[in-house]
């Protein structure tokens, strides 16, 4: 088994919030990632994939294709956009870190049924979060 990375960046706004909660709870847990005005993170999109060497090819993947699938699935949806308003899939889930990163691995999954696959999505240099799906 061989892995593959492709790496790629999003500009994205969001604001943390649990809408059952009261304001005063909501800036209690989040802070200042619960501004009403929203902010706005340079994320970086690692999205690993793990398969057999094709022995015609000599590609896990082509990696242009992969290109392809996480701007269509990820930067086309996500870049730009304010989470919480722009993209369906946070209109009733709370954008963190933890969050964007399961719903990117479930947008890429179906695109890449026959890969092991392991995303990490950087918020800062400092934090990131990693996903990889049980076999």
């Amino acid at each position: 088994m061989m892995k593959v990375c492709r790496r790629t960046t999003f500009n994205s706004a969001h604001r943390l919030l649990n809408k059952n909660w009261s304001d005063e709870k909501n800036q209690e847990v989040f802070g200042k990632c619960n501004s009403p005005n929203y902010h706005g993170h340079n994320y970086t999109l690692e999205t690993w994939l793990e398969g057999e060497v094709d022995p015609d090819t000599g590609y896990v993947i082509d990696l242009g294709v992969l290109k392809e699938i996480i701007k269509e699935e990820v930067e086309d949806p996500f870049d730009h956009r304010n989470l919480n308003l722009d993209v369906p899939d946070f209109y009733d889930l709370n954008p963190t870190a933890e969050n964007i990163a399961l719903v990117i691995f479930r947008k890429l999954k179906l695109r890449l049924p026959n890969y092991k696959m392991t995303i990490r999505l950087y918020e800062t240099q400092n934090n990131f979060v990693e996903y990889t799906e049980d076999y």
